[in-house]
């Protein structure tokens, strides 16, 4: 449907009176540290305010087995799931007229770097300067947020969507997307999902597939005193050896863009990024282990068997390389992301209906980009035929520290989502 110009102005007053609402809202997500493994308490308080707001709740325990077979699952062998737990409200309408729409954002928030580095606490909400800083201000309590008082505007507007709404609250987005899978497993699927990513006011044409990597490494533990003598085998100087094979990958398979539907213009797509990097536990010993964590960016269409047989032939060199590690040769492990790029094709109905109420807040037409990054919006186009699309708040320094989002872009963004909401799904009285 299309709103008439009274009816989306009254939309937009809506949000526009709920705003400081809504940023006491936000700023009570991003008070709780939701770092992995640490989300159950924050999903018990979406729970409860989505109980509150009318929703239909269901809050439940992700366990692996359910989902361990499935397409886009990716494997957890470091992490316990004991405090992973998923939450979606759901919205019935009176009379199902329009079309329905999953919201979906993640809970999870990466570690805060160094705390001590920060202008403020990261879990103590700050808002100067037009901004609210805290990590997941941006990355992206906001944007789920965002989705939620979208609704709410609509209401006190008088109206409801006339059609059914998940608000999807998930986990593990920041690491393996099980927790978006988890809903899939549930029985979760719409007519079209928004992911309200801090992207920016633009629709995410692409998104590249992503992979992790453990590399272990065993040496030979003895006096530091006795290298002189050539005794020992220092684990993290193999974990060094080993490490230029791997980054060589990234201008490997950056120079694969040349042929790509998409990415052949993106400057630099492929990151090969080495995350974690530990051993040793005496300074004068020589270190009896090492770990390299390696987070690997795959361009969209890339088959995941390949790209872990090249990293495995990298690897392989490696160890061919060196004496100790072909008589010694490290354990590879792939946990984490497994995960496949995508892309939402040009033409769909979502994408215009987007756009249209974008150009009705912003006043010009919505622009397109291709990422580097990934998000879950996969899970819905690739494994459920459900266009899916990205477009959020303004994020800066996202994982880094002083994470904030900008408020103006929020509140922009709110509008464009409240009137989405309304052309999509159609709208009834309250």
């Amino acid at each position: 449907m299309t709103l008439d110009t009274t009816t989306r102005q009254r939309i937009i007053d809506a949000v526009n009176a709920g705003f400081e609402a809504q940023l006491a809202f936000t700023a009570d997500m991003v008070r709780f540290d939701s770092t992995r493994g640490n989300e159950a308490a924050m999903q018990d308080f979406m729970a409860r305010s989505l109980r509150e707001r009318g929703y239909e709740v269901d809050h439940w325990k992700i366990e692996v087995d359910d989902i361990k077979d499935l397409p886009g699952f990716s494997p957890v062998e470091f992490v316990s799931y004991e405090q992973a737990y998923n939450v979606v409200g759901t919205r019935h309408p009176k009379e199902n007229k329009g079309r329905s729409l999953i919201i979906n954002g993640h809970i999870d928030v990466v570690p805060p770097c160094d705390a001590d580095r920060w202008t403020t606490p990261p879990f103590e909400p700050r808002i100067a300067n037009g901004r609210m800083y805290g990590r997941g201000a941006g990355d992206m309590k906001s944007g789920l947020a965002a989705g939620i008082f979208a609704i709410e505007a609509l209401k006190a507007a008088g109206l409801a969507p006339a059609a059914p709404v998940y608000i999807q609250s998930v986990v593990e987005e920041e690491c393996t997307g099980n927790g978006t899978l988890a809903c899939v497993q549930r029985g979760y699927k719409a007519d079209g999902a928004l992911v309200p990513e801090p992207f920016g006011a633009e629709i995410m044409r692409a998104q590249i597939g992503l992979m992790w990597l453990c590399i272990d490494i065993e040496g030979d533990p003895q006096h530091a005193s006795a290298a002189f003598q050539h005794v020992g085998a220092n684990a993290l100087e193999k974990a060094i050896h080993i490490w230029p094979y791997i980054k060589r990958l990234e201008a490997e398979w950056n120079a694969r863009k040349e042929n790509h539907r998409v990415y052949k213009d993106h400057p630099h797509p492929i990151r090969v990024n080495l995350g974690k990097f530990s051993g040793g536990d005496w300074v004068s010993s020589v270190p009896a282990k090492a770990r390299m964590e390696v987070r690997l960016s795959i361009l969209e269409g890339e088959d995941l068997a390949t790209i872990r047989g090249e990293i495995l032939a990298r690897v392989a060199e490696a160890v061919a390389a060196d004496p100790y590690l072909v008589s010694h040769p490290p354990k590879v492990t792939f946990h984490g992301f497994q995960a496949e790029g995508y892309v939402l094709e040009p033409g769909s109905d979502i994408e215009a209906v987007m756009g249209q109420a974008h150009e009705a807040v912003f006043g010009e037409p919505v622009q397109t980009s291709i990422s580097s990054a990934l998000t879950d919006a996969r899970f819905f186009g690739l494994y459920q035929n459900t266009p899916s699309i990205v477009y959020g708040p303004t994020c800066g320094l996202p994982h880094g520290i002083d994470e904030y989002v900008d408020l103006e872009s929020l509140k922009q963004v709110t509008r464009a989502y409240a009137l989405f909401i309304a052309d999509w799904c159609g709208v009834e009285p309250v």
